[in-house]
């Protein structure tokens, strides 16, 4: 099973996680507050811990309190 993706496809990926760069980078007022010196940066590690936080939810339940068991 080939899992490498064509160039375009790899660009799509990239221009769409730039693009979610781009808007989380805009920041929130709590952030505003506080300043950033580099919201893009910022932007990014918030979206890759949010991608691996919803990769592995289970993880995400036994690692974090905020995040409840169903059920609770």
């Amino acid at each position: 099973m080939n899992t490498q993706r064509e160039p375009e496809d790899q660009e799509l990926l990239d221009d769409e996680q730039s693009d979610r760069i781009e808007k989380r980078a805009h920041l929130l007022p709590e952030e505003q507050a506080v300043g950033s010196d580099d919201p893009e940066a910022q932007a990014a590690g918030v979206l890759a811990d949010s991608d691996e936080r919803t990769k592995d939810p289970q993880g995400t339940r036994q690692r974090y309190s905020q995040t409840p068991d169903h059920g609770e």
